[in-house]
């Protein structure tokens, strides 16, 4: 991902994967298109969700990783895969030119041999820091993968130039493998870079059965399977190959959210949630004594340097005013959208969670995008914002990201832990118009913290166009009435949120989902 991409996309949003479709979004639950994962179902470690990370290796790439590690025992981490985009490409070695196909990669670098390649180690270079802390972490949680497991699913994709799928590869075959695998689970496929990889192992599982009686079992099941997760367009192989010949495989894009974690947050994050990005609070909770993996993690100022990118600049000691900001991690929310913190996400993308809200689009149904017509009301600016169902949750991403760091150096007794909510009523509720809805929750803390409980209504989440009005909302018992011009059918979302006491205060929540008969 790449900050001149983030500033030119927001002249024309146009220019995003199905353009003219997209327009026309229209709130359609996007239930059919994910499988539900209840609680229980999440938290077994054989069961939690399946993912593989595909990556063109930016600067943002890099931090959006080491959070990643710190995060691999919420989720099951079945490939590694290096591949290009429109602003990373290795070339083939023979001198081939290349142009970019995307506007905005075509005007700034032209015709190129190859365009600021990171190279195929550095994943490697910071699980060998990850296995550093290893034993650390599995203080607090005995799921953190091996860091030999790790390295043993890094495969290389097709990297040579923006887009190309022509052949297969040792990362296009690795991720076909596991789509055509006897698993029936979904496989989260992320896309921190360009969608090319992917692409190739869709295209080469079509040349393999698309002119024998296996295909169409073949083409249902890998179309139930994959769950595309795109943040932006770096590069047209989404649209020209997977949409066209793969309509029925589901798709979460993300244009707009994830600029609240990308290079332009100062502008989408409200100024009273900056802190949290700030230099002296990424310093103090993140970069500094927290061991060798976030010692690597990369900030404004701070020094640090890709040698094989140019154009990485951020951490020249120049930037003396944002030393130590928080910089990027504009891909960082393809896998908080699979961490398990009770918000249900998982059943649809339209609940909305950590990793952003989504709603269907009314010409493409497996497609869940956001968009300009996707906003979430910004209690700080007083306004609907296209960014905030991202940035609603930073304070408490940013202080679980202060808690994993610590993990990182800490014994668990010196360390904190998420509590551990759970309801007392039903999870999905039916009532009439009118009628009182009784809820109830409770919560544990591992570290026997004292917690407070808060239940909101997250308007945007439901159908229900007004809103609620719930007594004891502070209290762990709680009730509303569904107000009288709910109309059959209107859902209302209301969420459990439960914070503990500990340092780096930690949330964890519940939703319950009420219907009107």
């Amino acid at each position: 991902m790449n900050q001149t991409l983030k500033s030119a996309t927001q002249q024309k949003f146009s220019r995003a994967l199905l353009p003219r479709s997209i327009k026309k979004i229209i709130p359609i639950c996007c239930l059919c298109l994910i499988m539900n994962v209840d609680n229980a179902f999440a938290q077994s470690k054989a069961m939690r969700p399946r993912t593989i990370v595909t990556t063109d290796g930016e600067v943002d790439d890099q931090d959006s990783f080491m959070r990643l590690l710190l995060y691999s025992n919420d989720f099951n981490i079945e490939g590694l895969v290096y591949t290009s985009s429109e602003w990373h490409y290795k070339g083939d070695g023979k001198g081939t030119r290349f142009i970019s196909e995307m506007p905005m990669a075509k005007r700034i670098y032209g015709e190129r041999t190859e365009l600021r390649w990171i190279g195929t180690e550095w994943m490697t270079d910071l699980i060998n820091e990850y296995a550093k802390i290893y034993s650390n972490l599995l203080k607090h949680d005995k799921n953190f993968p091996t860091p030999q497991h790790l390295k043993s699913i890094i495969r290389v994709g097709n990297i040579d130039f923006e887009g190309e799928m022509d052949h297969d590869t040792p990362g296009s075959g690795f991720i076909k493998n596991i789509l055509l695998d006897y698993k029936q689970r979904p496989v989260y496929l992320q896309m921190w870079g360009g969608t090319n990889t992917v692409a190739r192992a869709l295209k080469s599982i079509e040349d393999t059965y698309k002119h024998t009686d296996k295909w169409q079992t073949v083409y249902k099941k890998v179309s139930a399977k994959a769950v595309l997760y795109i943040i932006l367009d770096q590069d047209a192989t989404y649209k020209k190959y997977v949409a066209v010949n793969w309509p029925d495989v589901k798709v979460i894009y993300n244009s707009n959210q994830f600029w609240s974690f990308a290079y332009f947050w100062p502008r989408d994050v409200p100024v009273e949630l900056q802190t949290f990005l700030k230099g002296r609070w990424m310093a103090e909770h993140i970069k500094f004594n927290h061991g060798p993996l976030l010692a690597r993690y990369f900030l404004w100022g701070d020094g640090q340097k890709l040698q094989a990118d140019p154009d990485h600049k951020e951490g020249d000691t120049v930037y003396a005013k944002k030393n130590y900001d928080f910089l990027s991690e504009g891909d960082s929310p393809s896998f908080l959208y699979l961490v398990n913190t009770g918000l249900r996400s998982l059943e649809s993308p339209s609940y909305g969670g950590w990793g952003g809200r989504f709603v269907g689009d009314s010409v493409h149904p497996k497609l869940c995008a956001d968009g300009k017509n996707v906003t979430d009301y910004d209690a700080y600016s007083k306004k609907d914002e296209v960014s905030f169902a991202q940035t609603r949750w930073i304070d408490a991403l940013q202080n679980d990201f202060a808690a994993r760091a610590d993990w990182c150096v800490k014994s668990y007794k010196e360390a904190n832990h998420a509590p551990i909510a759970k309801l007392n009523v039903a999870a999905n509720i039916s009532g009439n118009a009118g009628e009182l809805i009784k809820l109830s929750g409770s919560a544990t803390d591992p570290d026997g913290n004292e917690l407070t409980y808060h239940w909101w209504q997250y308007e945007e989440a439901g159908t229900y166009a007004g809103k609620i009005e719930i007594q004891n909302a502070q209290s762990r018992n709680a009730s509303f009435l569904i107000p009288p011009d709910a109309k059959t059918h209107n859902t209302i979302h209301v969420i459990l949120e439960v914070k503990d006491s500990g340092s780096p205060p930690l949330t964890r929540y519940q939703r319950v989902i009420v219907t009107v008969r």
